[in-house]
């Protein structure tokens, strides 16, 4: 019996070969499968920007919009290297303020940005023009560069902005130094398992931009972030106080004398102005990212 099964699976097994075989044939002259596209390189550049409503503007703890409100914008294109140029704006005080920076300000800035191996230390460096189109006596131009250390969620960043001489200090109006040095250090960081970051900031003005004299801005502050959004509230001072002014005689109107002499004497409402743009305030930004 078991001779009556053996040809019939025989012929199974060489029937079963020979498909294979053709099979394999067919599929050796059939045209082979073309390779998935490869997908494209990642882009080596990055175009970002913000737009902003601040409560008012503050540089270097002064206030350049006469403590108003103020609409503010950046845009900057980044490549992959670390080479990066960026310009950013705001609108500013006009001509009823103690400064006057023409109503609008324009930035253009463009630099090296790297972060050193795995050590968390980044470096940052490169040339800031400040455009004040109302007002070009007072375009400036600084080489600046900074040190950022990661430390947890935290950073600490130490830097410095130099302006060498040029047409701007000409119109120094306390010190002769055709020069200013701006050098401070800063401290930030997230909280964790929240959307917030602390941030503070200290710094000392020294040079052709003393006001009155040379002196110190600070800001603490906290920003909360949604989605692009985020919401800052901060406490933006100097050290600068009305005895300051008064002694520098810029809040100072000259009088004429019944002989027609004149003589220079305090102005209390002009010292008052001086005086509120550089007092310690809350600023609050809402600025969105894209």
């Amino acid at each position: 019996m078991r001779a009556t099964f053996k040809t019939p699976l025989m012929l199974s097994a060489l029937a079963i070969t020979a498909v294979a075989a053709s099979s394999a044939a067919w599929a050796d002259e059939a045209p082979a499968t073309a390779p998935a596209a490869a997908a494209p390189p990642a882009s080596q550049w990055t175009i970002t920007g913000s737009a902003a409503l601040s409560t008012q503007y503050r540089f270097r703890g002064i206030a350049q919009s006469d403590n108003r409100p103020v609409v503010q914008g950046a845009f900057t294109i980044a490549h992959a290297s670390g080479f990066y140029i960026s310009t950013w704006g705001s609108s500013a005080s006009a001509v009823d303020s103690p400064i006057n920076i023409g109503g609008t300000e324009i930035d253009i800035f463009g630099g090296y940005t790297h972060a050193i191996g795995k050590t968390g230390l980044t470096i940052d460096g490169g040339v800031y023009t400040y455009i004040y189109p109302g007002a070009t006596t007072g375009n400036v131009t600084e080489v600046y560069g900074s040190l950022a250390q990661a430390i947890g969620p935290a950073t600490l960043k130490v830097g410095a902005n130099f302006a060498p001489a040029q047409k701007v200090f000409n119109y120094n109006w306390v010190s002769t130094t055709r020069s200013n040095l701006y050098a401070y250090i800063e401290l930030g960081g997230s909280i964790p398992n929240t959307p917030i970051t602390l941030h503070s900031h200290l710094a000392h003005t020294g040079g052709g931009f003393d006001f009155p004299k040379q002196y110190l801005d600070y800001t603490v502050g906290a920003t909360y972030k949604w989605k692009s959004l985020s919401l800052d509230a901060s406490l933006v001072g100097t050290n600068i106080t009305r005895s300051d002014f008064a002694n520098s005689g810029l809040a100072n109107v000259i009088m004429t004398g019944g002989e027609g002499g004149s003589v220079s004497v305090l102005d209390p409402n002009k010292l008052e102005g001086f005086y509120r743009t550089g007092k310690p305030v809350a600023v609050i930004t809402l600025t969105a990212s894209f």
